[in-house]
């Protein structure tokens, strides 16, 4: 039961950060408030669509790139708790657990009135969370069990 947790443990927490950034505190006006200033810091002659461009990217890189931790945890996690099954099981289980969590975050944002709900979210968080897959699996056969 111990090494469970300590398996499952990484995917509750990161699960509740993605979760806090999902709130107000990191919606899309807030950010720019942040993103916006260090760009112009950096390159004073940007223009306003550069900045809104380069802060579209940066929120969206940040989708993937939760999602990807998040599926790291979860293939470690799932191929760790189920002994002996094969590596393929544990990524299926863990991309779709991560799909399911990327639908269900989108919702919770939905009634969040600063955050907006969107489908194509669910594909970017899928795709770093399918991308976590690819690297997990490479990994493990590389690396052997454990």
């Amino acid at each position: 039961m111990k090494r469970n947790v300590r398996y499952w443990l990484p995917v509750v927490l990161w699960g509740a950060i993605i979760f806090l950034f999902s709130t107000d505190a990191f919606s899309s006006a807030r950010t720019s408030s942040v993103i916006g200033p260090v760009l112009r810091f950096l390159m004073p002659g940007i223009s306003t669509d550069a900045v809104e461009a380069v802060h579209a990217v940066v929120r969206k890189f940040g989708h993937v790139a939760e999602y990807f931790i998040l599926g790291v945890f979860l293939f470690r996690a799932f191929h760790l708790s189920l002994k002996g099954r094969r590596v393929f099981i544990s990524s299926l289980l863990a991309a779709l657990a991560l799909a399911l969590y990327a639908a269900g975050d989108e919702i919770h944002q939905s009634f969040v009135p600063t955050r907006t709900a969107s489908i194509i979210d669910v594909g970017i968080d899928s795709a770093g969370g399918v991308m976590a897959q690819i690297v997990s699996v490479l990994w493990w056969k590389r690396h052997g069990p454990g």
